[in-house]
């Protein structure tokens, strides 16, 4: 069996697997084509569909006109090694977009993201639990997450 993610795009299918397989290492696009039958959402050739990777994870995308947005019921959580990388990620995602609290981010098309360090994931599972509850204190204060902050909060007891 295999397990692949599926994205609904209203429009600018293309363009947005081409741009999140830019940003993660390891990624590409693997297929574009259009349907080549008459479909509920329109004539033959209409809608579009494409087969993607990011880092590990398999995708496919259709554009297929408008149906239901994308919300936070489904995002992509990408564990970064650095805030250089955090960083990056961030800024291009959050472009024609929108941010919000604790690593979370929208991106032009509506996808929601969780741009978070590998680190937030170690700290928050210490077996010390004061520390453990500091750093999640100290994420909850955050929009984009910084691991020296988090750090701090470590070491703060």
């Amino acid at each position: 069996m295999k397990v692949t993610q599926h994205l609904w795009f209203e429009k600018d299918m293309e363009a947005a697997i081409d741009f999140y397989t830019s940003l993660i290492p390891g990624s590409s696009v693997h297929w574009v084509s259009a349907v080549p039958a008459d479909n509920p959402s329109g004539p033959a050739g209409s809608v579009r569909i494409g087969s993607f990777t990011l880092g590990d994870q398999r995708y496919m995308a259709i554009e297929a006109g408008p149906l239901d947005p994308f919300n936070h019921s489904f995002s992509v959580m990408v564990e970064c090694e650095t805030q250089a990388d955090i960083d990056r990620l961030w800024d291009a995602l959050k472009e024609g977009g929108s941010i919000e609290q604790c690593g979370w981010l929208k991106d032009r098309w509506g996808l929601s993201w969780q741009i978070t360090p590998k680190r937030l994931g170690e700290l928050m599972n210490d077996p010390d639990r004061d520390k453990a509850k500091r750093v999640a204190e100290a994420m909850l204060k955050m929009v984009k997450l910084d691991i020296a902050g988090l750090e701090a909060a470590a070491r703060a007891g």
